[in-house]
């Protein structure tokens, strides 16, 4: 659909507003702009729904670390939080199953039983991560992506506007301002999609990457508290 204009009505700041550019556009464009849309509506969903997320299992994690060194009985802990559905608790979990699997025996391999703890409990902080990870490529996509999908709007557009002139063989600005407009619109989309992509892929990333650094910590402290616990039973 072309919306037909005066051949001054470009002057008009009616027919430079978004949705007078949008109905200008030719398909192509308004396929670009549809998408670029849809895209950054994408985006906001996700930096919403994964800023809840992951503010909410940093702020778990740390009182249930802190709740942790506090008690004084790790069983009646564990049995009490430690099957709570967040990163730390998961890393106690695990930690917890594999010193029972390992200390059951009559004889306890005490080498292997502080490999196997550091390994399992390695691993869950890994898959904590990388569940938790899972969508950010989804950002980082789209900040790369949207502004050459935007540039291509805009290559486009002016290509349209040149082929005004060459119709009309008139250069004035009521013949190539719309194309020229729509096509710089179409760029503004795809900046608009990208810019909030790429700030929340970085902020997010680094918050990630703070939560995994505490939970290997709160890993470590776990796991020289295991390895004591090895050393009192011999």
């Amino acid at each position: 659909m072309t919306l037909n204009l005066p051949a001054g009505a470009i002057t008009d700041a009616a027919t430079i507003s978004p949705l007078a550019l949008f109905l200008q556009a030719d398909i192509v464009v308004k396929g670009v702009m549809i998408g670029l849309l849809l895209a950054s509506i994408w985006t906001w969903a996700m930096i919403i729904g994964f800023s809840v997320t992951l503010r909410k299992a940093s702020r778990e994690s740390r009182k249930f670390e802190a709740d942790f060194w506090k008690a004084e009985d790790i069983d009646r802990f564990y049995e009490a939080r430690g099957k709570a559905g967040f990163p730390a608790a998961k890393v106690m979990a695990a930690g917890v199953t594999e010193w029972r699997r390992s200390t059951a025996q009559k004889v306890i391999d005490r080498e292997g039983t502080r490999d196997r703890l550091s390994t399992v409990m390695s691993s869950t902080i890994a898959g904590e991560v990388d569940r938790l990870s899972d969508r950010l490529n989804m950002l980082a996509t789209i900040g790369s992506v949207a502004p050459f999908v935007g540039l291509f709007g805009t290559v486009w557009g002016i290509m349209r506007a040149f082929t005004s002139i060459a119709a009309e063989q008139n250069s004035s600005l009521a013949v190539v301002a719309p194309g020229i407009a729509e096509a710089l619109f179409a760029t503004a989309i795809g900046l608009f999609a990208a810019i909030p992509a790429v700030i929340a892929y970085n902020r997010f990333s680094h918050g990630i990457n703070r939560l995994e650094a505490a939970l290997s910590r709160f890993a470590d402290g776990f796991y020289s508290t295991l390895s004591r616990e090895l050393e009192a039973q011999r």
